[in-house]
């Protein structure tokens, strides 16, 4: 089994600039997920959204190429893809020459499934070249703003028992959004900034709890993802919403954002479309 502390975080790296698919280092989601109680059949659907800003490869002529690269990964894969190694492969195309655009995500989309899989397998990869780089959106989360709320904040571990709803008056459907969402990175405890999208139908979360439930994730070591994964986890078992939707967007390091989305319920990805944070 990979470990996180086994990866290349926080360590010197060489940086190899020819192709090299076995950079790639798969860490199992199901360790965090026992954590959360989450065994079986998962209890949500989605997937982790990635924009690389720094993929660059050859033409057949030699000269350089840039593209942005905008990846999915299915949440049913049993693997991440631990971020460093994402960006270590990315630049192991630097020296490298492709015949198109295509074959440059097609080899991605067969690496970092097969990574993500465990085995033969594909994940998303829709690349955007230079010329189209102007029809890139700067879009902030849509929703009613915790940020708002003056309160006081004095946990910075989860803590879950700061959520709550009103289970004796009628149902909501509403979208709640805070950008005060910060975890630290599970190795090296370097920060991770975010801002967090909530949709949900049912009894009404107190904002207040909410966002400081938020807030207590302020010195918590955990991915991207797994942050994602116990936010929707907790939300469901403190306030039984009968929908749930969870989406974070994690500003970038090392050239790349992590956008993890779990929903209760089926329905359409978000647009992998950045904030002007990121």
């Amino acid at each position: 089994m990979n470990l996180p502390e086994q990866s290349q975080l926080g360590k010197a790296s060489a940086y190899i600039d020819h192709y090299d698919a076995s950079l790639l280092y798969p860490i199992a989601r199901q360790t965090k997920r026992d954590e959360l109680g989450i065994t079986g059949t998962l209890p949500f659907m989605g997937a982790d959204l990635w924009t690389a800003y720094e993929l660059s490869w050859l033409n057949p002529r030699g000269k350089p190429v840039i593209a942005l690269a905008h990846i999915t990964v299915p949440c049913e894969t049993p693997h991440i893809v631990e971020s460093k190694s994402f960006k270590l492969y990315l630049n192991s195309f630097n020296n490298t020459r492709f015949d198109s655009i295509d074959a440059v995500r097609e080899r991605i989309a067969v690496d970092v499934g097969s990574a993500a899989w465990g085995k033969e397998g594909r994940v998303g990869v829709r690349l955007v070249a230079q010329e189209l780089f102007a029809a890139e959106k700067v879009i902030e989360l849509d929703g009613v703003n915790l940020d708002r709320l003056d309160l006081d904040c004095e946990h910075y571990t989860p803590a879950p028992e700061l959520l709550s709803a009103v289970f004796d008056e009628q149902p909501v459907s509403e979208t709640l959004v805070s950008h005060l969402l910060k975890s630290n990175c599970l190795v090296t405890s370097q920060p991770d900034w975010g801002s967090v999208q909530i949709s949900y139908s049912g009894p009404q979360i107190d904002q207040g709890g909410l966002l400081q439930y938020i807030v207590s994730f302020r010195n918590h070591n955990e991915f991207h993802e797994q942050c994602v994964e116990r936010i929707y986890t907790d939300i469901m078992a403190r306030c039984k919403p009968t929908k749930l939707a969870v989406y974070a967007r994690y500003t970038r390091r090392g050239g790349l954002d992590i956008n993890p989305f779990r929903t209760s319920h089926p329905q359409a990805l978000p647009a992998n479309v950045r904030s002007a944070r990121q």
